[in-house]
């Protein structure tokens, strides 16, 4: 799992996998910056960690390829942003087509980038949510897998907006995960598909 920061979604899938006792092990959680929060957790959990730190690298393309061997390193059969904040290279998301997934706070394909709890507020919608999805070159706009719908109430803030979508990302993501892990997903025509046993 790769992370920035606090990796509150990483957290929600670990402990997830741990009470589920999923078939799988996360095999390391990766950081572009070595004062990311979520570093010491995966530690106090067991789980390898490792930094790549982007500001080492002259280029995206730099950091990437590094970032790939860093990967590469555990195998692993699926790739998961947990909050990392880099936008990554054509060539870094092909190497992993197909296994590498990634949460974003809306309901894709609206307010995709940042700043999406302010542009739901701005734009008036009564919805929000969150949406994993397969992860293309294409920023924000893979094959979606499974969303999570939030009411906008009158008085939202960016944050209380934000609070409300975090506890339904922490719920939807490790479910996309364990989905997964027990080859529940294909995608055909850029749809995705849940075998219907899936819960």
């Amino acid at each position: 799992m790769l992370i920035s920061g606090r990796g509150s979604n990483m957290q929600a899938i670990v402990r997830t996998a741990q009470a589920e006792q999923w078939p799988a092990r996360i095999a390391a959680v990766i950081s572009n910056r070595a004062d990311a929060e979520g570093l010491a957790f995966a530690s106090a959990q067991g789980i390898p960690t490792a930094v790549v730190a982007n500001k080492d690298y002259p280029s995206r393309a730099d950091f990437d390829a590094a970032l790939q061997i860093a990967i590469d390193r555990f195998a692993p059969d699926l790739v998961v942003l947990a909050g990392f904040m880099r936008i990554l290279t054509a060539p870094f998301v092909a190497h992993y087509a197909g296994r590498i997934l990634n949460i974003h706070p809306s309901l894709l394909p609206s307010f995709p980038g940042l700043g999406t709890h302010r542009q739901a507020l701005t734009a008036g919608v009564r919805i929000h949510g969150a949406t994993v999805h397969f992860v293309t070159a294409d920023l924000d706009h893979g094959p979606i897998v499974t969303q999570a719908a939030v009411p906008v109430l009158a008085d939202d803030t960016e944050q209380t907006l934000a609070a409300r979508v975090l506890r339904e990302e922490h719920v939807i993501y490790p479910r996309a995960v364990r989905w997964f892990i027990e080859d529940k997903l294909s995608v055909a025509d850029g749809r995705v598909q849940v075998a219907a046993e899936a819960g």
